[in-house]
């Protein structure tokens, strides 16, 4: 099979095109001929030396995948409810950046209804971790205020739309006028440009002094100490990235009187049933969503797979609104 490799750690030109064995599904897999590919910023880290892939896993980068089905034990996929030849998308601790790629079947999802196996390929990354940080970790609810740092990133605007799904006030930063006004367009209730305004003073503004329940927080560093300035009594801030740093100072007395909950997770390094438990959650809560066109992917550029370096510069560039996408000819 055709694979993009990482041929040393380094900048987007050390990704190529190489020739691989094909894989083969071992117990509680599937084969996936991959269409499309999502691109993600771990693949970003993974590409410098930054973040290795779990044990076990491919060395191929590449998180999320869609395509049909073209291997697998067929007694298993008849207790998945899945066939051969059908078309799905998945979400892989690695390997994705590849024409034949396996994942746990327990991380299958059908192609939602209406949706093309591009538009699938850019869904499992975001919403796994969405859904498992804002709804399962810190516990968003209908009514309660979301601040999303990063509101134009590909978990961003999955974030977005998920909250404003479930009855949530959303609040986003972004980097530009442009992308505040795209966050708009996608539902957010509030866009704030973080370049231009004080995103913590703002929030406070806009809540009437209350402050945001929950913080998506891909930044980390120094903004958690303002996070914490404009947090509700009783919020929680989850961190997926860090950005910003991985040093915080903060105000722990301001923790401990208000009751706040600071967390975060990783998630590629989860085992098969954590994340069998996301898809579980997503197929029927979210799927539905998807399939009524009340959410949707949101993509800003789709590469040839060849072409991945140039995926890579435009993540790089944070110049995208929403998904990257790789296509498998």
């Amino acid at each position: 099979m055709r694979a993009i490799v990482i041929t040393g750690f380094g900048g987007p030109e050390v990704l190529g095109l190489a020739s691989r064995p094909d894989p083969v599904p071992q117990a509680g897999e599937l084969l996936v001929r991959v269409s499309a590919s999502g691109v993600n910023r771990p693949d970003v880290l993974q590409r410098k030396g930054a973040y290795a892939p779990p044990p076990g896993a491919s060395d191929l980068p590449g998180l999320e995948v869609a395509g049909v089905i073209v291997g697998g034990d067929a007694a298993e996929l008849v207790a998945a409810g899945f066939t051969m030849g059908q078309r799905v998308c998945a979400l892989v601790a690695g390997g994705g950046y590849a024409e034949l790629c396996t994942a746990p079947i327990a991380q299958c999802l059908p192609v939602p209804v209406g949706l093309t196996d591009i538009e699938a390929a850019c869904l499992p990354e975001t919403l796994f971790t969405v859904w498992s940080n804002v709804f399962d970790r810190a516990r968003l609810l209908p009514g309660e205020t979301l601040l999303i740092q990063g509101g134009a990133s590909g978990i961003g605007v999955t974030a977005i739309q998920l909250a404003k799904a479930f009855g949530s006030t959303v609040i986003v930063t972004a980097g530009s006028d442009e992308k505040c006004a795209a966050c708009v367009k996608l539902g957010a209730d509030h866009a704030v440009n973080y370049r231009t305004i004080d995103f913590a003073a703002e929030v406070k503004r806009l809540t009437a002094g209350r402050g945001a329940n929950v913080v998506l927080d891909m930044v980390a560093g120094d903004y958690v100490a303002r996070e914490i300035s404009c947090l509700a009594d009783d919020g929680r801030i989850v961190i997926i990235a860090v950005q910003g740093g991985v040093k915080s100072e903060f105000n722990a007395g301001e923790v401990l009187r208000r009751r706040l909950l600071i967390t975060g997770s990783t998630l590629r390094p989860r085992p098969v049933a954590f994340k069998a438990a996301i898809a579980r959650s997503l197929g029927e809560r979210v799927w539905p969503l998807l399939a009524a066109g009340q959410i949707k992917p949101v993509i800003e550029r789709v590469f040839e797979a060849a072409d991945a370096a140039a995926a890579h510069a435009l993540m790089e560039s944070s110049q995208h609104v929403g998904k990257i996408a790789l296509r498998w000819s």
